[in-house]
């Protein structure tokens, strides 16, 4: 593996440190909240409003940490293109939330939490603050100050689980669950306000607005902020058409099922979220690092490496989590939730699609053909919707799952024949269908196999994960060889 991969797979560890356990404790929480949280229409409700922050976050940052990323590439103008960026996300959601602090209470009652505005005026300043943090984050990763962005993201981690555990362990019980939604909501604008204070140095701009460069770097962002809203559509609007589309405003118990149907669902997606954390670390340290690449001889070659690297490392992630779910459901305390962990190899291998996707959406980010980006995404979103309305009311949070794979599958295909007309990587299509395939043969050859042990299945199962990294590290170490044989 040449240099350059290895750094951007060592800036993905140290981006992933405060990533991988800062999910890893808020991991922890989720046997915290099935436990507080005895009925599942109250852990809904936070799904929910979750959901909803993910939506915001995306159309309150409008693509502007790309268009960063890639306009400090010319000469001289990094701190105006910071300033530009970093004043225009102040100007947008400093309007948001004086919108959400106005009509808070109509907002609610059309988001059926009707007699809880607090959650949608908390939701709003949550949502507000983490879009204007974003930017100061992404300098720091364009500066590769990896350490210092993951320190900034685990001081804020670290501050919402400690203020849940004391807030829920000491003030909240099963009888009063809306005390319980306020506080999870609390914790969470006081760790995202620790990111700010922290950056505090960052807001002391050193350049002016460029209205024209605005103009620019906007012009670049917004296919790409489309493409976000588009894609989180994918990824979260299913638990709020779950909501929507289970309740009955004849039947009013009906609302309380749709809330625990999306609490059950949400529950065991967060089991399948071990593939997302590794994403997340890894496209903190990708983004920037395809960027700097973008003008070397054998970028294509880095490019490649990488996407073998990558498919193998998901694919193991993959195994792990669904050939262990036996392990990991206890994550969950309440057995109640456990009717939805049949979900969760679905949702793994959607979330394999999805990381190859990332990894191929680099082409029309490099060649500045971001309205593709918008295209794919759109799409996915229509067939997420159409799936979800179409299937939701008689199979329920399983045709969640399923429009999930389909969508992911279906942008990751789109992705990469747009990106061979347009911006041709020669990817190693027989190593995707190697490492996927075999991934899967194993899954499935497993699963038939039962010893009616625990720990003989244990065993059994994780043996075949083993003979695959082997299998996985002696095919690259091999092609490595070759490669500098030729050399």
């Amino acid at each position: 593996m040449t240099s350059p991969v290895k750094r951007l797979f060592g800036q993905t560890a140290i981006y992933g440190l405060s990533s991988i356990l800062g999910r890893l404790l808020n991991y922890l929480l989720v046997p915290l909240y099935t436990a507080v949280f005895v009925d599942p229409s109250d852990y809904g409700v936070v799904s929910e409003l979750y959901a909803w922050v993910a939506f915001l976050i995306v159309l309150l940052t409008f693509g502007m940490e790309t268009a960063f990323f890639k306009f400090i590439q010319k000469e001289g103008v990094k701190e105006k293109t910071f300033a530009t960026a970093l004043v225009s996300l102040l100007f947008v959601n400093g309007l948001f939330f004086l919108i959400i602090a106005i009509f808070y209470q109509d907002l609610a009652r059309l988001l059926l939490f009707e007699h809880h505005g607090e959650y949608i005026l908390l939701l709003g300043a949550i949502v507000a603050v983490d879009a204007i943090s974003s930017l100061p984050l992404a300098k720091l990763r364009a500066e590769e100050k990896a350490l210092r962005f993951s320190l900034i993201q685990f001081s804020s981690i670290g501050v919402n689980i400690t203020l849940n555990l004391i807030l829920m362990l000491g003030f909240v019980s099963p009888e009063n669950p809306e005390r319980g939604i306020v506080f999870i909501l609390v914790a969470n604008l006081i760790a995202s306000l620790v990111k700010p204070l922290l950056l505090y140095k960052s807001f002391r701009l050193k350049s002016s607005f460029d209205s024209e460069l605005f103009k620019k770097m906007a012009f670049y962002s917004l296919p790409l902020a489309v493409a976000g809203f588009a894609g989180i559509i994918n990824e979260t609007l299913d638990r709020i058409l779950l909501k929507q589309m289970l309740y009955d405003p004849l039947i009013p118990a009906s609302l309380s099922y749709a809330e625990a149907q999306v609490g059950i669902y949400s529950a065991s997606y967060k089991l399948a979220m071990l593939v997302t954390i590794f994403l997340q670390a890894y496209r903190y340290a990708a983004e920037p690092f395809f960027f700097s690449q973008m003008n070397k001889e054998n970028k294509n070659q880095i490019y490649v490496k990488v996407m073998n690297a990558f498919i193998g490392l998901v694919c193991f992630v993959f195994l792990l989590v669904a050939l262990n779910i036996d392990v990991f459901k206890y994550f969950i305390q309440n057995e109640s939730y456990w009717v939805g962990l049949r979900v969760v190899p679905i949702l793994l291998l959607a979330n394999v699609f999805l990381g190859i996707y990332y990894n191929q959406s680099i082409w029309y980010k490099l060649s500045g053909k971001t309205k593709f980006g918008a295209y794919i995404a759109l799409s996915g979103a229509f067939i997420t919707v159409l799936i979800n309305v179409l299937f939701i009311p008689k199979y329920g949070f399983m045709a969640c799952a399923w429009a999930t794979l389909i969508v992911y599958l279906f942008q990751m295909l789109l992705s990469y024949f747009l990106g061979q007309k347009h911006y041709p990587i020669p990817y190693n299509i027989w190593k995707f269908f190697l490492y996927l395939g075999s991934a899967l043969a194993l899954y499935f050859f497993a699963i038939q196999i039962d010893f009616e042990s625990f720990y003989m299945n244990l065993i059994f199962r994780n043996s075949l994960i083993l003979v695959f990294v082997i299998s996985l590290f002696y095919i690259e170490k091999k092609k490595d060889t070759q490669e500098n044989t030729n050399a």
